[in-house]
């Protein structure tokens, strides 16, 4: 399984950006899916987005749709979630997850991925 560190979250006013990371080890990252949930308090972990192992198809959940921006850079071993016009609600602990194997794509179960990071706190205040 690869092993995956998010970082790049923090406090942002609301409209700010962030940029959050998610650096890999191993050799075949650039062969898995890759994806970001985020799970808010009380909440159930959420699909924010999901890219295809090459980066050429990504897919959004609707409330993030225009905003985020995921991408990868598979000779540095790193997935990257670009937030724009963050707003309060979202507000969440943000996780990268990976998945080998072909499923299909877009992968926006938790379920359909294998290995996750440890998370990272983004706080959006309004």
């Amino acid at each position: 399984q690869v092993q995956l560190v998010e970082s790049g979250g923090g406090l942002v006013q609301a409209g700010g950006s962030l940029r959050l990371s998610c650096a890999a080890s191993g050799r075949t990252f650039r062969t898995y899916r890759m994806g970001w949930f985020r799970q808010a308090p009380g909440k159930e972990r959420e699909f924010v987005a999901a890219i295809n192992w090459s980066g050429g198809s990504t897919y959004y959940a609707d409330v993030v749709k225009g905003r985020f921006t995921i991408s990868r850079d598979n000779a540095k071993n790193t997935l990257y979630l670009q937030m724009n016009s963050l707003k309060p609600e979202d507000t969440a602990v943000y996780y990268c997850a990976s998945g080998a194997g072909g499923l299909g794509f877009p992968n926006m179960s938790p379920s359909e991925y294998d290995s996750w990071g440890q998370g990272t706190q983004v706080t959006v205040s309004s």
